[in-house]
């Protein structure tokens, strides 16, 4: 009888045992595999899905299977805006509320804070494996370079920016371009590799090495395209030459009237007037339309094999028979840039044929002013031509294809979103550390087409240029400028300036913004410079 007893207590602790294995087993698959692609200084309008021309059959096809948000926000430049996806902090609570050089204060030290931690080092606790490919830009002392921020696999161009056909310098003044290799230096002499297609393949080939494990992962793809030198494959320019000759005006009236037939601007949304500084293309001779022509086209081919890369990626993940429990984030880091290079004496001056490794020159305002179609200003300014970008979300049977939402967003969502959907807290300490609370707010529910409690406000400040948005209300100025107050559900193209007719919301407002700013250290940038 004690024998009996004995072996059927066994039993059950065995059957429990393997109970709780399988229960082990079976959460890890649950949790998906999240992708987030990062493109670079790519316009509000750049995309197919968003209102271009520009050939991008991938990222339209996960537009049309999943989720466009149409008033996301970045932070208004490279590096502020990795902090905040990487970390779900404002900026100067992440240590870079500029650029990567140290400005002499906590938010504007160059680098990651000790008090953030990334997506990577907070999925890694809950199994995932993680990689990174492409632009990392958040830091160049060890403690914020990548495999030591929670990436298991990373390929990283730790500068703004690059030549696209090797690694020599495209400054004048001392920088070097910087590759890593899983945290080693490495040269990328061979022209013969679009730098465009090396993340893509570093991406793919991480993909394939993944252990035979259930455990899911996170890749991270940081294109560098489009930023600047505007390089591109020959056949890739061959698409677009001659496409652009009807000038920038039209092709803005053309993407606006998309934008609208697409449902990506409301009705009343107006176009707002082309820059300034911008010629009648009328009055151009047909020499300087060919040059202008060949500018955009090179553009227009760097997002073009940019859309390519994605598509391998997804091709490859289905291959691998992984695509069905994936969720894939889409979004670009700032509006279109303004950058003239050809006019700064610290950039290399190279002038052969455009679009080759010969050549370094970028876009300039006209074509930039189309990118960010139907908004003013550019990459750097917090009006909406320097902060909306594009945003898509694709998790197939969960996110309903051909959904939309005006739902205003941010950066600093994806963190709290990839905890989420991994079923991680975030923690009040990470190795020791205390870490500043979040900010972002997860969208997940917006993935189900629940209600989502939104951000009562959310703040930008960047060199000077500033602003805040509460509800449909947005306060913004540039540097020395006054404040500017628009409503944006009735004007999204910021042409209405309403400050003098509603003073007290102005006031109401800028308090809000200078507790922000106080609270994360915000530094007068006359000041810092």
């Amino acid at each position: 009888m004690v024998k009996h007893k004995l072996r059927k207590i066994l039993i059950l602790t065995a059957l429990v045992s393997l109970n709780k294995l399988s229960n082990a087993q079976q959460v890890i698959p649950d949790k998906p595999n999240i992708i987030v692609i990062l493109a670079d200084d790519m316009g509000f309008s750049d995309l197919g899905s968003f209102g271009s021309e520009i050939n991008t059959p991938n990222l339209d096809k996960l537009a049309a299977e999943g989720l466009k948000m149409t008033q996301f926000y970045n932070s208004g430049r490279c590096c502020p805006s990795r902090a905040a996806l990487l970390t779900g902090l404002y900026p100067h609570q992440a240590g870079i509320g500029d650029m990567i050089q140290d400005k002499g204060s906590p938010a504007y030290q160059g680098y990651l804070s000790e008090q953030s931690v990334t997506i990577a080092e907070l999925l890694k606790t809950a199994g995932y494996h993680t990689i990174v490919s492409g632009k990392w830009h958040v830091g160049q002392v060890e403690s914020s370079l990548a495999h030591n921020r929670g990436f298991d696999k990373s390929f990283t161009m730790q500068n703004n920016g690059s030549s696209y056909f090797n690694s020599e310098p495209i400054y004048n003044d001392g920088r070097k371009v910087t590759f890593l290799l899983n945290g080693k230096q490495i040269q990328r002499q061979d022209t013969s590799r679009y730098l465009t297609q090396a993340i893509t393949d570093f991406a793919i080939k991480s993909l394939d090495e993944l252990p035979k494990d259930k455990n899911p992962f996170f890749l991270y793809v940081a294109y560098n395209a489009p930023h600047w030198p505007i390089q591109a494959l020959p056949e890739d320019i061959a698409k677009y030459k001659g496409k652009y000759l009807e000038g920038w005006d039209a092709l803005r009236n053309r993407r606006f009237r998309k934008q609208k037939s697409l449902g990506i601007l409301g009705n009343e949304t107006e176009l707002s007037q082309r820059y300034a500084e911008v010629p009648d293309w009328n009055r151009l001779s047909d020499t300087d339309k060919e040059f202008w022509d060949t500018r955009m086209a090179i553009y227009a081919a760097m997002i073009d094999r940019m859309d390519y890369g994605i598509g391998e990626i997804l091709a490859r993940l289905k291959a691998l028979k992984k695509d069905k429990n994936t969720v894939i984030l889409f979004v670009s880091d700032n509006g279109g840039s303004a950058d003239t290079v050809k006019d700064w004496d610290y950039v290399t001056q190279k002038n052969g044929r455009p679009g080759s490794v010969t050549s370094i020159d970028s876009y300039y305002p006209p074509w930039g002013n189309v990118s960010n179609t139907p908004f003013r200003l550019f990459k750097k300014n917090t009006h909406e031509g320097g902060i909306a970008s594009p945003f898509i979300a694709w998790y197939p049977g969960i996110i309903k294809a051909g959904s939309a939402s005006d739902h205003p967003g941010h950066l600093i969502d994806f963190m709290p979103t990839c905890l989420e959907l991994a079923g991680i807290p975030y923690p009040k300490k990470f190795k020791s550390k205390t870490l500043t609370p979040l900010e972002g707010k997860s969208l997940v529910n917006i993935f189900n087409n629940k209600p989502v409690q939104g951000h009562a406000s959310l703040f930008w400040e960047h060199e000077g240029s500033r602003a805040i948005r509460k509800g449909d209300w947005k306060l913004v100025a540039e540097i020395n400028q006054p404040w500017e107050l628009y409503n944006l559900k009735s004007d999204r193209s910021e042409m209405k300036n309403l400050a003098s007719q509603y003073p007290g919301k102005v006031k109401s407002l800028e308090k809000e913004f200078l507790i922000w700013a106080k609270k994360v250290g915000v530094v007068d940038w006359e000041t810092i410079k």
